[in-house]
């Protein structure tokens, strides 16, 4: 066999749709750089190119023997390569908006799931403060519903800041371990 680059491009194409691999090879080196840099120019993604290029090389491949009706070859080419270029950008197109849709329905599940547990760890937390002891309730009352400081609660309920800071600890406990005992996944 003579050596490939004697071909013309006619020759070249003949070759190819008889199934001559080393053709097809000379073939793909002949025009892979170009259409790369053709396809990157749509698409701006070398890996995106890069893969056009390999899926439009095989399916030059498995219809090869409708090249050698191909007039001119490079037209063909980069009609091949648009139209599947447009093919994978619209299959992106697909995939990125199902993913939104993907990601605001699994928001709106969420916000449904917290508007639906809220209420109810709410309720949890107030039957929670009502089995605290009277002084623990009033010091944690006046500390998280009322922002007032250690020193301030000690001066309005007429303790030491120690034992304000105790009850409030004390408290703490007692709802943290209240929450948990009766919180939907501990029933």
């Amino acid at each position: 066999m003579l050596t490939l680059p004697e071909y013309d491009e006619k020759g070249l194409l003949q070759l190819v749709s008889e199934g001559d691999e080393s053709a097809f090879r000379e073939l793909f080196h002949r025009h892979a750089d170009s259409l790369g840099s053709f396809i990157f120019r749509l698409t701006r993604s070398t890996v995106s190119a890069e893969e056009i290029v390999q899926e439009v090389f095989l399916k030059i491949w498995t219809t090869r023997t409708s090249l050698k009706e191909v007039d001119n070859f490079r037209a063909y080419l980069f009609v091949l390569s648009r139209n599947q270029t447009l093919n994978a950008m619209r299959k992106t197109a697909r995939e990125l908006n199902r993913q939104k849709q993907w990601e605001a329905h699994q928001a709106a599940q969420q916000q449904v799931e917290e508007n639906e547990t809220f209420p109810q760890l709410e309720a949890i937390v107030d039957n929670a403060i009502r089995h605290l002891p009277p002084q623990q309730q009033s010091a944690w009352l006046l500390s998280r519903k009322d922002g007032l400081s250690h020193q301030q609660i000690a001066t309005t309920m007429g303790l030491s800041r120690e034992t304000v800071k105790k009850y409030i600890m004390y408290a703490n406990q007692s709802l943290t371990r209240f929450i948990r005992s009766h919180s939907r996944g501990n029933n």
